[in-house]
């Protein structure tokens, strides 16, 4: 499995940085919107709706929405971030708000209609605010497209550390104490503080590539650090969605992987939070 997961991650990983790096934003935001809209069609899966015209309407629903925000967005002085931003900060609260319910993890876990409802709303929380950050962050000037990708890389190293420190030290120094076992047995503390120690070391490097300033590096390591840990929010409440709905994975459309939201669920926690702690801290 580690040996798929890689060769996986191999072929992604080049195509998404080069996205990154080469698209103009407006591409890249049309790129984003058909990776999250593939992501919300298997959150669908986890909300148990089955039905594929209803599935279909809301998905219509959502990039309508999208194209609303960009559209309101525009007028006879160009093009304004305001909505974006206006998002993102709901995208944050939003997360903060899931904490609650990764603690009462057996609220909307019943299959009803009400059930559905609320991971709906979840999934629209999550998206949107996620898309509108990765907007906002490769818009930025100067110098966005590179600190997009220090953004994601910043959950793909969390994620990264998280597994092999996971696997080689879990159990070793926490005594077997798990990170949250009614939710996801597997994670560890030994995990965790992998993970955010990478994360940090990868977001501070490449924020010099970025142009962050040596003063800086401060800011840039707390806002990579907030980051890494509102992935791992997103992360444990795409377990708790699979654990609602009896599967391991979202999907199975990438070797290792699992399905786009299995990659995807800690980066659309992330970004929001980078986004925002990026331009609060002014770097």
């Amino acid at each position: 499995m580690t040996r798929t997961r890689l060769l996986a991650a191999l072929v992604m990983a080049p195509v998404a940085i080069a996205a990154i790096l080469l698209l103009p934003t407006d591409w890249m935001m049309a790129l984003a919107a058909v990776v999250f809209l593939l992501g919300l069609w298997e959150w669908f899966d986890l909300a148990e709706i089955e039905d594929t015209l209803a599935r279909t309407v809301l998905l219509v629903a959502h990039l309508a929405l999208m194209v609303a925000l960009i559209w309101a967005s525009w007028s006879s002085e160009g093009f304004s971030l305001v909505l974006l931003k206006l998002m993102t900060m709901i995208g944050v609260i939003w997360w903060l708000l899931a904490l609650a319910w990764l603690g009462r993890s057996r609220f909307a876990s019943d299959h009803d209609t009400h059930a559905r409802v609320f991971k709906l709303a979840a999934a629209a929380l999550a998206v949107i605010p996620a898309w509108c950050a990765l907007a906002w962050i490769h818009a930025s000037e100067p110098n966005g497209h590179r600190w997009l990708l220090t953004a994601l890389m910043v959950v793909w190293a969390a994620d990264t550390g998280a597994y092999f420190s996971g696997r080689k030290l879990g159990g070793k120094l926490f005594k077997d104490r798990k990170l949250a076992p009614k939710i996801s047995p597997n994670k560890t503390i030994e995990g965790l503080v992998g993970g955010m120690l990478l994360a940090i070391v990868v977001g501070v490097l490449l924020s010099l590539l970025a142009g962050a300033g040596i003063a800086q590096l401060p800011a840039v390591a707390l806002v990579s650090l907030l980051a890494a840990l509102f992935s791992v929010v997103g992360d444990l409440f795409e377990s708790l969605l699979k654990r609602h709905a009896g599967v391991k994975d979202s999907g199975n459309m990438i070797p290792g992987h699992g399905g786009i939201l299995d990659r995807l669920d800690g980066v659309l926690a992330a970004l929001p939070a980078f986004a925002l702690g990026k331009a609060l801290l002014g770097f």
